[in-house]
């Protein structure tokens, strides 16, 4: 065959590939009417470890993919503004987006105790999607930050969180007059509620508080941003749920991306909805992250002498009924936090999950 037979197969390979090559690489195509890029600063609740180096990583990555329309310049926690000042850094102008534990809000903002994990509540990511994206969590999310000027763009899963305590903790007795960090909301009242002494400090501030002895016991995030914390050093104990169940009172301990709604405003239909799709995949990459970092850094705690201890199967019980009368209160605190809690309790009565029962409320009622 001659050489001319063969240009015009070669030619359309080479097309093939160059085709298949952009697809990969440009996910979005710049709108020709963005003559500048748009940057905007963004600061995380991490203060270090595994979970600020995937942010960080992550917001290098979006001018490239939107060809300079849009930029996230990153900051790590406190670095602009106090990680318990967040929400108002965006309300403010100060910031255009922020990346926090959604928890942190609900002294503010009630219902978003019911947001992020909280005792005895959703178990896994999976049910959490349930929530946000079977039985219509994203829009009941949206609309309570709307009220605050925000844009809640979407859940990002986290993982579960874990306690370290300077004494060992292997039953829910233990807790009396424990001195513990805890995030507030409903986690904090159900400590208090077993006797806990409980105090609210931002993650940056738990290692100096247990070197001092202010508290004896911190939760906080999982095994590897509390090594690289350095937690080992100030706490020789590790408390946990029972097998199966990391944590029963913040076990998938989200996180949120929210944007000035002044800002998502700006954006065109085609970019608020690559934004969307972007945080969507940068959730699945944050938290596969976290649990490889989580899982190597098991090996290190143990190492280093730390004495794992994980709650009895049968101290489940006590924490639920402890558990449902805080979910009514909380629930009933205003309008959106009812209509977000009467969401999640048709999840978990689910068939598909099944763990709550009417009878385990008996008596409870929603103001709706």
């Amino acid at each position: 065959m001659s050489n001319e037979a063969t240009k015009p197969k070669t030619s359309r390979r080479r097309f093939l590939v160059a085709a298949g090559t952009a697809a990969v690489a440009a996910p979005y195509i710049r709108d020709a009417k963005a003559a500048e890029t748009v940057t905007w600063k963004v600061q995380t609740s991490w203060p270090a470890g595994v979970g600020l180096a995937t942010f960080k990583q992550w917001c290098g990555t979006i001018k490239e993919k939107t060809g300079g329309e849009l930029e996230f310049k990153p900051f790590a926690a406190k670095e602009i503004v106090g990680d318990f000042e967040l929400l108002d850094g965006v309300k403010n102008g100060v910031l255009e987006a922020m990346n926090s534990f959604t928890l942190y809000w609900a002294g503010k903002v009630p219902a978003t105790a019911f947001l992020s994990s909280y005792l005895m509540g959703l178990r896994y990511p999976h049910e959490w999607d349930v929530f946000f994206y079977g039985n219509g969590g994203l829009k009941l999310a949206r609309d309570v930050f709307a009220k605050q000027g925000l844009m809640y763009v979407g859940r990002i899963h986290h993982g579960p969180n874990i306690i370290h305590s300077k004494k060992p903790i292997r039953s829910i007795d233990d807790f009396k007059d424990l001195k513990l960090r805890v995030p507030g909301g409903m986690i904090a009242e159900g400590f208090a509620a077993i006797g806990a002494r409980t105090t609210l400090l931002p993650g940056g501030e738990v290692f100096s508080a247990l070197e001092k002895g202010t508290i004896e016991a911190a939760d906080y995030t999982g095994p590897a941003v509390n090594w690289d914390l350095g937690f080992q050093q100030v706490a020789k104990y590790i408390w946990m749920g029972p097998v199966g169940l990391e944590s029963i009172y913040q076990p998938v301990d989200l996180m949120d991306f929210c944007v000035g709604l002044t800002h998502w405003n700006k954006l065109s239909p085609k970019m608020q909805q690559w934004v969307e799709n972007e945080i969507q995949a940068y959730s699945a990459l944050h938290h596969g992250a976290v649990q490889k970092a989580d899982m190597e850094a098991w090996g290190k705690f143990e190492k280093a002498g730390i004495e794992i201890n994980r709650l009895p199967a049968e101290d489940l019980e006590k924490f639920q009924k402890v558990a449902v009368p805080i979910w009514f209160k909380w629930a009933n605190k205003d309008k959106d936090a009812a209509r977000i809690f009467k969401a999640q309790l048709e999840v978990m009565e689910s068939p598909s999950f099944g763990y709550v029962t009417p009878d385990m409320y008996k008596g409870q009622k929603l103001d709706l």
